[in-house]
């Protein structure tokens, strides 16, 4: 089993391919690895930072890779920069996955109701069709807002089911994070999700307060390494919720800066553990 994770690398702050990568080869699988652009820190929450575009290395590592026959069961994408970008990663599906293969496709975009910085309506668009060539989805609610044309300030949990089918129209299984529903110990954080039958379907978890860089990272890794080892969706959602949601309780325990990332290393041994279970069932 091979996966190729496209994403960036923020040489500080865990996120991207430096959550993906050890999320990913600890699962079991062989993780690839294609940066989009190089960060000295990632953009949440540090100024000063540097930026390098790779938009021009990528064709001749592509070459590279074709020469040498390489092919992937899975391929996710994450940090696109450009739309040219979103292009690219159209030809690595074509050029790369293997018949019967998994698209993933993690549309960064934006948190907290609003587009980061550099991203517009166009490139919402854009995503879009990306998102249309995909198998699974995994955005947090800012974007489904986005993708759905919703306004993200007036959702509420009553709609939740509705931007889930819309997503469906783009993808077979979108994979929504960040929902707030109610619970009866209080508000629990929520995946709505639409299983392989095409069926609505959702898993709350402990609801964490605070802003956590790189959350979405560690969910979306976790869910590959789970689909690549042959789990259903209904599995991979709750392995990768639950690891998600114990890296976050774990970063706030040991009062680490939120822009640093998750402390998910010390829960990585229940991860695998969960996976390994739920594997060999």
């Amino acid at each position: 089993m091979r996966v190729l994770a496209i994403n960036d690398i923020s040489c500080v702050g865990k996120c991207s391919l430096t959550v993906a990568l050890p999320v990913i080869s600890s699962s079991g699988v062989t993780c690839d690895i294609l940066p989009t652009a190089i960060l000295s820190t990632h953009t949440g929450g540090f100024t000063g930072y540097t930026f390098r575009d790779l938009s021009e290395d990528i064709p001749a590592m592509l070459d590279q890779w074709e020469g040498l026959g390489l092919s992937y069961d899975i391929i996710i994408s994450g940090y696109l920069g450009s739309i040219r970008q979103i292009e690219t990663v159209k030809g690595i599906k074509r050029r790369f996955l293997k018949a019967g293969g998994t698209m993933i496709v993690d549309p960064v975009m934006g948190d907290n109701g609003r587009l980061y910085s550099h991203f517009d309506r166009n490139f919402v668009e854009e995503m879009k069709g990306l998102c249309r060539t995909a198998d699974v989805i995994v955005p947090n609610l800012t974007e489904a807002c986005f993708l759905t044309d919703t306004d993200y300030a007036s959702v509420g949990e009553r709609d939740y089911p509705a931007i889930l089918d819309k997503l469906h129209a783009l993808c077979p299984r979108p994979s929504v994070t960040g929902c707030d529903v109610s619970g009866k110990d209080g508000t629990m954080s929520c995946v709505f999700y639409t299983d392989e039958a095409g069926k609505r379907r959702q898993y709350a978890t402990e609801k964490i307060e605070g802003a956590f860089h790189g959350a979405g990272d560690v969910y979306a890794s976790a869910l590959v390494g789970c689909l690549a080892r042959g789990l259903d969706t209904d599995a991979a959602v709750r392995i990768a919720a639950e690891f998600t949601t114990a890296s976050i309780r774990q970063t706030r325990a040991d009062k680490t800066e939120a822009r640093y990332g998750l402390n998910s290393e010390s829960q990585m041994y229940a991860y695998l553990c969960a996976l390994e279970k739920a594997a060999n069932r």
